[in-house]
């Protein structure tokens, strides 16, 4: 009881005046009784502050002051954000719509929106058991509140058929219409919302505005089989064209809506079954213009860690931070198997794979984007300064560059070794089987249960892989992945364009295996970022934990700033999401003028926005970033879409804006057109 002590009383004894004795020599009663109460009286204990008193005050300190701060700023006038910000960055610009509104511009061709994957909302139809009350909710591009709450059944009701690429028995998940399914994804993140709001005030509205919604999930193809995604966007193009008086459609597709929107367009005017019967000049009767942007012509080696070992140049570097944090039981099987099991599923991802093979991306001793540096002031400086031609020649002589060819190598010595000195174990013959440690192993199904460990150590003795090889390799470690999509897909380069094969639908999204529709009066735009450091090849090792989880991930400890390495990761000129070469290397060559990709010589334009960050972080995310979704709120791009959908041809808009090095990378490339 040391925490205990008795309460004194509150005169000292010495002061104490007796009390009256009776005539005995006896204390009265009430005196006995008040001797009695103090030298008996009960121990109280004394109150003491608790970690749980801390927690409640700190929870009550916070929440009134969030409260506090909410009704001020509901109090606030509307204006008041734009003024404190004026006051600190100086006037803002007027939006682009007010500015070509006040030049006179007015709507004039409708506009049809493609959305990329991932930014297109899903909503639950039919759901099992653990999904109740979710009829008709968002699981896709909503604030997943249910994410949270039930991740397991997310993941089950978001996987499609390892098998046929469809829903799974009792489920189905449909996309959103309307401009609504895409205008922002999750909570605050915005992605159409700008644009469409900015062509709003130059008269354009729903009528005139189509949002071409489709589930991203599965294989282009496939969404004409399910939900008969193309026929509905075919009928609402020829109504737009039917109402407008004639005028053609704006095509305005963002990322993989680009390669959606290149697939319909061979749809179209393919005959039936297989195709939509529109006939061989549909697209030139009701498309005045495609407006690429962002778009993956090409793929991205981005692609590639995500089928490997569901990672990215951000998952590597939290491992570097953080070393262990996604090899923990409770992390690695709750983050990085679900991703894996969804982009497995999804026949979407696999169209991001790199085309066109070695001929475009670079073999083990080459790259078109060989000397690239990512420090962008070094390189400026270098070529300002060093004026003498021999000495220009002995400083790039001296300059080290990364291999960019070999998108994944093994070791960081491998992926700087001459090609030469690699002794290459080919793993297409190793012997697969299931590895028992399996089943006592606390993880999610993936393909890798069937490798076996000779298979895993086979694929880490092959040492690196170029754009071919990587096919090879994921139809190695992902088979049932692979024989699904390239019934889809394809990521070869068309000798002939006259062979027949060409006329199925698994080739229409490539564009190195497909040509453009016979429309010589229509203009196709690609609109990207530059500037960004963006994902190109990758250092790979071993995981300590290939027994029970992924058995490859990306060694975070690698970094050669003179090579662009940071993490295990290479990088090149980008949006942060799709390189340069990517996005401008059909526009600049493979569909410049008449080729054999480009038979009636449709005018293609490159239009580049180099990244600038925001100054302040009054300005969010800024009005001149270029990364891969913030373009969409650029207002020079912004400027841009709209003069096109006003009426202006690529000439009238200026014709081709280049910041990036994409002419002298695409001439590297030896295609034959």
């Amino acid at each position: 009881m040391s925490l205990l002590r008795r309460r004194k009383h509150p005169f000292n004894e010495s002061f104490r005046k007796p009390e009256k004795e009776h005539e005995n020599g006896d204390f009265s009663y009430e005196s006995k009784r008040k001797k009695i109460a103090y030298e008996h009286e009960e121990e109280r204990p004394l109150s003491k502050w608790s970690c749980f008193d801390t927690w409640c005050w700190l929870i009550g300190y916070v929440c009134v002051t969030w409260w506090f701060i909410l009704f001020l700023y509901n109090a606030m006038p509307a204006s008041f954000p734009k003024y404190v910000t004026e006051v600190i960055t100086g006037p803002l610009p007027d939006p682009p719509g007010v500015k070509l509104r006040k030049l006179g511009l007015t709507a004039k061709h409708p506009v049809v929106f493609v959305p990329a994957a991932v930014t297109g909302g899903l909503e639950l139809w039919e759901g099992r058991k653990c999904a109740p009350g979710l009829f008709r909710k968002r699981l896709w591009g909503g604030t997943y509140g249910d994410v949270y709450k039930r991740p397991q059944c997310w993941v089950e009701h978001m996987s499609l058929d390892n098998e046929t690429g469809m829903d799974p028995c009792g489920i189905r998940v449909r996309p959103i219409s309307g401009l609504v399914t895409a205008d922002g994804f999750g909570s605050g993140c915005f992605v159409w919302t700008t644009l469409v709001s900015n062509l709003a005030r130059i008269g354009y509205e729903e009528k005139t505005m189509f949002m071409a919604a489709y589930d991203w999930r599965l294989s282009f193809q496939n969404t004409q089989v399910r939900d008969q995604t193309l026929s509905r966007i075919k009928n609402n193009i020829e109504l737009m064209v039917a109402t407008s008086g004639g005028q053609k459609v704006v095509i305005i597709p963002h990322s993989t809506g680009a390669l959606f929107f290149l697939h319909f367009m061979k749809w179209v005017e393919a005959p039936p079954p297989m195709g939509g019967g529109g006939g061989p000049y549909w697209c030139s009767k009701h498309i005045k213009a495609v407006v690429n942007i962002a778009a993956p012509f090409l793929g991205v080696p981005k692609a590639i860690p995500l089928f490997l070992s569901a990672e990215s140049k951000d998952i590597s570097l939290v491992r570097a931070i953080a070393p262990g944090f996604f090899e923990n039981d409770i992390f690695q099987p709750q983050i990085l198997q679900h991703v894996m099991r969804l982009s497995h599923s999804w026949d979407s991802t696999v169209s991001m794979i790199p085309r066109g093979g070695d001929t475009i991306w670079g073999g083990l001793d080459w790259s078109p984007e060989e000397g690239y540096s990512c420090d962008q002031k070094r390189e400026m400086k270098n070529s300002t300064l060093v004026t003498n031609p021999a000495r220009a020649k002995s400083a790039i002589s001296l300059t080290r560059s990364a291999n960019f060819g070999r998108i994944v190598s093994f070791g960081k010595d491998v992926a700087e070794a001459p090609s030469n000195d690699i002794d290459r174990i080919d793993f297409k013959g190793a012997v697969k089987g299931h590895r028992a440690e399996n089943r006592t192993c606390r993880d999610l199904w993936t393909e890798y249960h069937g490798m076996g460990f000779e298979g895993i150590k086979a694929v880490a003795d092959y040492k690196t892989y170029t754009a071919e090889s990587i096919v090879e390799l994921l139809h190695f470690v992902a088979p049932k992945m692979m024989t699904r999509s390239t019934a889809h897909f394809s990521y070869g380069i068309a000798d002939n364009m006259d062979d027949p094969k060409y006329k199925h639908y698994k080739y229409w999204s490539n564009p190195l295996e497909t040509t453009l529709p016979n429309a010589p009066e229509m203009e196709i735009f690609s609109f990207y970022g530059t500037g960004l450091l963006t994902e190109r090849a990758y250092i790979y090792k071993l995981s300590p934990t290939a027994e029970c989880h992924i058995p490859f991930q990306i060694d975070s400890s690698t970094n050669d700033e003179e090579t662009c390495l940071k993490g295990g990761v290479y990088s090149v000129d980008g949006d942060g999401t799709v390189p340069v070469l990517s996005a401008g290397f059909m526009c600049a060559k493979a569909w410049h003028g008449k080729t054999k990709f480009n038979p009636s010589g449709i005018r293609t334009y490159l239009r580049e926005y180099r990244h600038s960050p925001p100054t302040t972080l009054l300005e969010g995310r800024g009005t001149l970033s270029c990364a891969h979704v913030d373009i969409m709120r650029n207002f020079a791009l912004i400027e841009d879409v709209i003069r096109i959908a006003a009426g202006a041809s690529g000439e009238e808009l200026g014709g081709n804006r280049v910041h990036s090095n994409i002419f002298k990378w695409s001439e590297k490339i030896n295609l034959q057109l």
